[in-house]
């Protein structure tokens, strides 16, 4: 959603929050069942007032997904087979040549790394991450090092940094295979189509990482008209899939390629990244249900939610709070920053932070000082007054 519709969409916050305050506060969850595996295992369950992180296990799947596991879970099926057609199908509602189901955005970057290696040559897929000779090249920007290039190194390459259009051509050699292009970087001394037009001029493949990048649900379409090669996303954020699934698409004869170098094969570097069937069906239909959604309906429940809390919050003496739009690309929707007078409220950010998380439940949300972020778009309706009035006890108590 570009800001002009944000801000236009601001517009009806009055309905929205008005939705959101007829919630009731036992609202179902989307799956119920008789085991509480919780409970037994005396793990506490996090409500999620933050963003999409792994180590919070993701996001939550949509009913239909854990439909789809479920109606799968009871027969065999040859798992060739399964990538193979739930790769089409979800090339086809992509509008490119190819696409597969991998083990999350990491196992993407290692099996597109691998797929550029050794296109289809068997003796290459068996003896990675160790080629015999000088190790391969991937380019990257100085400015787009990050922790995850390692699933891109543990491929067997060699990660060689470039500031510039012309340093980047002065890098390219023989033992090049490939550029990865950050997408969520703070600084690109390269932009995009300079990236792909160098790429493909000295017959470079370029990969692109936008794992965290939807929404905007046109990012699922906009890199591979760019030109990029070989495109990832996560599948377990706001697509709303399986958190161990992910996706991994663009040119036919690389997705090939990085399908000769994962399970079930049974000796290639992808072999320890296995994604099971319910998992490759899981996907499919989270990216369907996905591309169907009303987004915009969406955002404005987004907006409600953030409104709603909002508006309990601001019955506090010296409480603020403002809607926030991220600018993206990674995290792009909004939530709600709160700040108070310290003249009237003592704690700190991180003293809230910490209540909340100690809490019961506990509630994991953002920020730093001045400013408490709480994130609306993972909450359950019911979450959204019990996210808010928790809250205002903490400062009240401040």
């Amino acid at each position: 959603m570009k800001r002009r519709e944000v801000i236009k969409s601001l517009s009806v916050l009055p309905f929205a929050g008005s939705m959101a305050n007829q919630i009731p506060f036992n609202h179902k969850k989307t799956y119920s069942s008789k085991l509480d595996l919780f409970a037994e295992l005396g793990i506490s369950p996090v409500i999620n007032a933050n963003v999409t992180m792994t180590f919070l296990s993701g996001s939550l799947m949509q009913p239909e997904v854990l439909e789809a596991i479920q109606s799968t879970s009871q027969d065999f099926a040859n798992m060739f087979e399964v990538q193979d057609k739930v790769g089409a199908k979800i090339a086809e509602m992509l509008r490119v040549e190819a696409a597969m189901v991998t083990s999350g955005a990491a196992c993407a970057l290692t099996l597109g790394t691998a797929a550029c290696i050794t296109g289809s040559d068997a003796e290459k897929i068996k003896q990675l991450p160790n080629l015999p000779g000088e190790m391969p090249e991937v380019i990257i920007q100085k400015s787009h090092r990050y922790p995850f290039d390692q699933a891109v190194a543990c491929a067997g390459v060699k990660l060689i940094e470039v500031e510039g259009p012309d340093d980047m051509q002065k890098a390219i050699n023989e033992r090049t295979v490939m550029g990865l292009f950050l997408n969520c970087a703070n600084e690109h001394s390269i932009s995009h189509e300079q990236f792909v037009e160098i790429g493909k001029a000295n017959k470079i493949p370029v990969f692109i990482d936008a794992a965290a990048d939807v929404p905007p649900v046109e990012n699922l379409f906009k890199f591979q008209k760019m030109g990029f090669d070989l495109i990832t996303f996560s599948g377990g954020k706001m697509i709303r899939g399986p958190q161990s699934a992910g996706l991994l698409f663009g040119r036919k004869d690389l997705i090939e390629a990085a399908k000769l170098n994962h399970s079930p094969h049974e000796s290639p570097i992808g072999r320890a990244m296995k994604v099971n069937k319910e998992e490759m069906f899981g996907m499919y239909v989270a990216l369907k249900s996905y591309l169907e959604r009303d987004h915009e309906k969406e955002w404005n429940e987004w907006l409600g939610r953030a409104e709603r809390i909002k508006s309990i919050l601001e019955k506090l003496p010296g409480v603020q709070g403002s809607i926030r739009v991220s600018p993206g690309p990674a995290n792009a929707f909004p939530s709600l920053r709160v700040n108070w007078e310290r003249d009237k409220i003592s704690k700190t950010v991180t003293d809230v932070l910490t209540e909340l998380e100690n809490g019961n439940p506990k509630i994991v949300a953002g920020g730093r000082e001045p400013n408490l972020n709480i994130g609306v778009v993972l909450l359950r309706p019911d979450q959204v007054d019990l996210v808010a009035n928790r809250v205002k006890d903490i400062l009240q108590m401040g």
